[in-house]
């Protein structure tokens, strides 16, 4: 299996580059993420790989670095995501919208993914979201899911009723009710979280 490609970058396209390794021409499926790092052609590159053997086709994914292609294994563990949705997932979302859009249960995140409807955004929270907490993300970045029926919860409905996503307004809810402790009711957590959010506007 091949693990790493260490070349030259041939050519870039969409969805795919080639890297040139000893005269060898390798195509490489890889997401918008990972093809923006790389360098213009003819430039050497180092690209991480996970091999997958089709019966038709053996095909190359390639990834800038360790938390792309974690995630990217982990993804592909659900159920109707392959390789092509995941990499669709992952040049829409970064590791650390992920783990926020899964830890707050926010599927009109992931289904902005080319690949990803309805159903299969509810099954990749289902599945995922005792997951996320060994996955890799930003530095300093780390979310806790809500529990159902919460003022945490309480106040991340009436949030998103006022037109913020729930990965945007999760983190910072979870910061207030742990600054507020037992004065954080309804009335106070809303009033601090539309005042820390308000800057970035409704629905940004």
């Amino acid at each position: 299996m091949i693990a790493q490609l260490t070349g030259r970058v041939d050519a870039l396209a969409d969805g795919t580059c080639v890297i040139d390794v000893g005269g060898v021409g390798y195509l490489v499926q890889a997401s918008s993420r990972t093809l923006a790092s790389l360098p213009p052609p003819p430039a050497a590159a180092r690209v991480l790989i996970e091999t997958h053997v089709r019966e038709d086709a053996i095909v190359l994914y390639g990834f800038a670095d360790t938390a792309e292609r974690d995630w990217f294994r982990l993804l592909t563990t659900v159920q109707g995501v392959g390789g092509k949705v995941a990499l669709g997932i992952l040049s829409t979302l970064s590791p650390s919208d992920l783990i926020a859009a899964i830890a707050a249960g926010d599927k009109a995140s992931l289904s902005r993914a080319p690949g990803v409807g309805p159903r299969l955004a509810v099954r990749m929270v289902t599945e995922l979201k005792d997951k996320t907490g060994a996955m890799p993300a930003s530095p300093g970045v780390g979310y806790t899911p809500v529990p159902v029926g919460s003022v945490a919860d309480d106040v991340l409905s009436a949030l998103v009723n006022l037109g913020y996503r729930r990965a945007e307004a999760l983190p910072v809810v979870n910061r207030i009710v742990d600054r507020l402790g037992d004065a954080a009711v309804f009335d106070a957590v809303i009033r601090d979280s539309l005042r820390d959010l308000s800057p970035r506007g409704a629905g940004a």
